[in-house]
């Protein structure tokens, strides 16, 4: 069964008066934990046996530096991308052959490696919900999940470039996932709030009408492209976003936003005054 957890809320804030409206979380994951037919105990046993799934991120265990060195490596995205020591690689064998005694296929490790890191994102953890989606990477490196948990953990500290480079990763493996690519686009638009760099917001659009062609009932992603055609001073477009949008579902408006749009340009169709 596949479960989805709401994770993290976003608020674009093109203006301090401006907001998208979406539901209260950004990210929406595919969870797969029930579909893990390994025992608790033994995935249990499995993420807290091996030195490089057990311990905790922020710790330098006995190690001194070289603790907090490997440490800090947990916690960067795909392991910070860097050459591996010597001590890293005995640590991932280790792991690995761990999952492999422990779960039918290293496939399904990483499926219950990404579910521990939405948990954790969910608690708060982000360094460890980090160390727990690179190892949901290093089972399985066409897991969109480990990318897209890993966007998440980078938008949560602040490096939006760095959400946005993952997210596109995971989209490269799941291109037709609509949440994902909504998420992405959601994260686009606000960068370029932040830089006014119009690439963003023409590769947002595109992954709009995208979403919308494979879903059209994405009232949200409806919203959103009403956003994107505000920000490009199109507001005729906008307006026949945004009622597309309350066609479908009148709970994703933004009230803000309506105020804005009704000050730029009358609603053509005299329905908000």
């Amino acid at each position: 069964m596949s479960v989805r957890l709401n994770l993290m809320q976003l608020s674009l804030v093109v203006l301090p008066f401006l907001a998208v409206a979406q539901p209260k979380q950004l990210v929406t994951s595919a969870r797969s934990g029930d579909s893990v037919r390994q025992s608790a105990n033994n995935r249990r046993a499995t993420e807290q046996s091996s030195p490089t799934a057990g311990q905790a991120p922020d710790a330098t265990g006995t190690d001194g530096i070289n603790g907090a060195v490997r440490a800090s490596v947990n916690t960067l995205p795909l392991f910070g991308e860097q050459p591996k020591t010597a001590a890293q690689i005995d640590e991932e064998i280790h792991f690995l052959n761990d999952c492999d005694r422990n779960f039918n296929s290293r496939s399904e490790a990483s499926e219950f490696f990404a579910a521990r890191g939405w948990d954790y994102i969910a608690d708060g953890q982000l360094d460890t919900a980090a160390h727990r989606f690179n190892l949901s990477w290093l089972l399985n490196d066409s897991n969109t999940d480990s990318y897209w948990g890993l966007g998440v953990v980078s938008y949560q500290k602040n490096n939006l470039p760095e959400a946005i480079r993952l997210l596109k990763k995971g989209l490269t493996i799941a291109d037709t996932n609509v949440v994902l690519m909504a998420d992405l686009a959601t994260l686009q638009i606000k960068n370029y709030q932040e830089k006014k760099n119009p690439a963003d917001l023409t590769e947002a659009e595109a992954l709009l009408l995208r979403t919308v062609s494979i879903s059209p009932a994405s009232a949200a992603s409806f919203q959103k492209l009403a956003v994107v055609n505000f920000l490009k001073a199109d507001y005729e477009k906008s307006w026949g976003y945004f009622h597309q949008a309350r066609t479908i579902d009148l709970s994703v408006l933004d009230l803000s936003f309506l105020n804005e749009l009704l000050a730029k340009l009358p609603d053509p169709t005299n329905m908000f005054r």
